[in-house]
């Protein structure tokens, strides 16, 4: 199967996103992530001006299959979530790298590239 993987945002190992949008990052799970789950029922996100630290669990996804957590793949406080994943949970299976992102963090430093996956290397990953 052919999964979604767009060239601009960075990835992580455990299959989230991470996009640069001016001062904050914009973070959702990939496409093959989405599809790992199956057909996605609820989505818990964090309150606004939460901390956290790199690795740790932001959210909790619930699919028909499974429950899982969203690690945080960088150290930031919450400044947006995405409300209509949560009353529109199916949004994550529909376009999770556009209407179905996640959560906003402020970073509490730079962004270091570097210790994410570029797509070409996510893809390999996911072969």
């Amino acid at each position: 199967m052919e999964f979604d993987v767009p060239d601009e945002p960075y990835y992580t190992e455990s299959h989230e996103w991470i996009e640069l949008i001016e001062d904050t990052v914009r973070i959702g799970i990939t496409d093959f992530a989405q599809d790992e789950l199956g057909d996605i029922v609820f989505v818990e996100l964090p309150a606004a001006g939460t901390d956290f630290d790199a690795g740790d669990d932001f959210a909790v996804i619930e699919s028909i299959k499974a429950v899982s957590d969203v690690y945080a793949p960088v150290a930031g406080v919450v400044a947006d979530i995405n409300e209509a994943v949560e009353s529109e949970p199916e949004l994550v299976n529909e376009d999770p790298y556009g209407d179905g992102w996640l959560i906003e963090l402020e970073l509490d430093g730079d962004l270091d590239t570097e210790s994410f996956l570029s797509a070409s290397e996510y893809r390999e990953q996911i072969e």
